[in-house]
């Protein structure tokens, strides 16, 4: 038997429904999604920012932005934090100043030489922890790496 409908058949096909799409949710600012897809808030990085810590050493290795410079801070900055003397002229001796108003020891960040700075500096930061971990009598191989 054929299939073929005749001109005087109904169609058998069932009407599909179509389906509405929600209205948009709209914020308490009155935006929907879609009108801020591809709007991002801006979320500044921490300033100075965190590169490196050893807790067991007491020292942690920051570089600041804002004022460009690569800073080091022995534990929490107070005078019975204060390294010993050989780190002291191992500082200065690779440029560091101390900053009174901060608590830290900081070097200034060249844009022509920032990259071979930081890579001082965390050299710098790598020597001094393992001179302040043998001072202290801590094994040298418990340091977390970079």
């Amino acid at each position: 038997m054929s299939r073929k409908r005749t001109p005087d058949q109904e169609p058998t096909e069932t009407p599909t429904a179509v389906v509405e799409p929600p209205a948009p949710e709209a914020t308490p600012d009155g935006q929907s999604f879609a009108d801020r897809v591809g709007q991002r808030k801006w979320v500044p990085a921490p300033d100075p920012f965190a590169i490196a810590g050893d807790y067991v050493a007491g020292v942690s290795l920051f570089e600041s932005k804002r004022d460009r410079q690569m800073a080091i801070k022995f534990g929490e900055g107070r005078a019975e934090d204060k390294p010993i003397q050989p780190v002291i002229d191992k500082l200065k001796e690779a440029g560091y100043r101390w900053n009174p108003a901060d608590r830290i020891w900081a070097h200034p960040v060249n844009p022509e030489s920032a990259r071979s700075t930081r890579i001082e500096a965390e050299k710098l930061y790598k020597a001094l922890c393992q001179m302040i971990r043998q001072e202290k009598g801590v094994e040298t191989g418990q340091e977390v790496p970079f």
